[in-house]
């Protein structure tokens, strides 16, 4: 007697995943499945990989989504310690890495992370040779750099998540302070995603009204309303959320989710990503810091070439050198 299978389906064709919005995720803590989950509930993609050493919570985390697929239009996630199930992958997002304790800076991560990454990085081009690669891993300008050396790919194709997320803290932090919505106020952190980052106060604007312009003081030391004290906010952020609940996860993961969406739907959306940036704004150090940059489907088409003042690329040159300093040293 045939299955009930076969009686209520006539096969024409075996289905295959096509891998045209094929996600791999590579690491299943608190960033990489907030990750996980945002991408799938804002639908950028019905094709998700997990990947990760810890078998058991990987099956778990897997099995939970899974459940879930009713809800977010019938998306195929799959999970596997193996890193061939990520083949085929037009985006693999890099979160994996030791943790970042409370006190300690990004930069003390940076050789511990580069090590796990000498693991990862080969496996995934190895599989998926024309994907991009996202590394959201801190410290996330070095380990983008590490991501670049190790990947043999263009640079265009290998972006760090930046200061994608401190550009929102920045806007969240004036919105409070001007009561008018973030996604109205428009400001821009670049730069090292950490205690380098350079707030771009001379283009904060609301409505086209750049708050210099009112007053040509704002975020400098004097400044009488105290405005730098929101770029201390921003840098202290992090620290201040992983001292209260041990961990970042949810702005990081909608973060990350805003720019596969710019990607996988080749919007040209500009995003503060790490990129290559030598020969930019006078860097001369081969070191990957965020600037504004428009992501599609070949990862970062171009940098805005924004009008910094001298103070704001000296500050852009301290990063770049403070990075270089660190990349120096790391054992490959």
């Amino acid at each position: 007697m045939a299955s009930v299978k076969e009686q209520l389906l006539s096969t024409v064709t075996e289905p295959v995943a096509t891998g045209k919005n094929k996600i791999t995720i590579v690491g299943v803590g608190q960033v990489g499945m907030a990750c996980a989950f945002s991408i799938l509930s804002h639908h950028v993609s019905n094709e998700i990989v997990l990947v990760d050493v810890m078998a058991d919570k990987l099956k778990g985390e897997m099995m939970d989504l899974q459940h879930g697929s009713s809800f977010l239009k019938n998306a195929k996630i799959n999970a596997s310690t193996d890193y061939a199930a990520s083949a085929n992958s037009v985006l693999c997002i890099v979160t994996a890495g030791a943790r970042q304790h409370e006190g300690e800076t990004r930069l003390s991560l940076v050789q511990r992370n580069t090590d796990i990454f000498k693991g990862i990085i080969p496996q995934l081009v190895k599989y998926s040779p024309n994907t991009i690669l996202l590394i959201v891993s801190n410290p996330v300008d070095i380990l983008t750099y590490v991501a670049w050396k190790l990947s043999g790919l263009p640079k265009n194709r290998v972006i760090g998540s930046g200061t994608n997320l401190d550009s929102a803290r920045f806007r969240f932090l004036l919105s409070q302070k001007l009561n008018v919505a973030p996604t109205s106020c428009h400001g821009w952190i670049i730069g090292e995603h950490g205690d380098t980052s350079v707030p771009v106060w001379s283009g904060v604007n609301v409505a086209g009204v750049r708050l210099r312009e009112l007053d040509e003081k704002i975020g400098t030391d004097k400044d009488e309303e105290k405005w730098n004290e929101l770029h201390k906010q921003v840098v202290q952020s992090a620290y201040e959320v992983i001292k209260l609940k041990g961990y970042t996860s949810w702005a990081i993961g909608l973060s990350v989710s805003n720019l596969a969406a710019a990607m996988l739907r080749n919007t040209n959306q500009v995003h503060a990503v790490s990129t290559m940036i030598k020969g930019l704004h006078g860097v001369k150090e081969e070191v990957f810091l965020s600037l504004p940059c428009s992501l599609g489907e070949d990862g970062v088409t171009f940098v805005v070439k924004q009008k910094l003042t001298t103070e704001e690329t000296e500050l852009l040159h301290k990063s770049s050198k403070t990075m270089n300093d660190v990349q120096k040293d790391l054992k490959f």
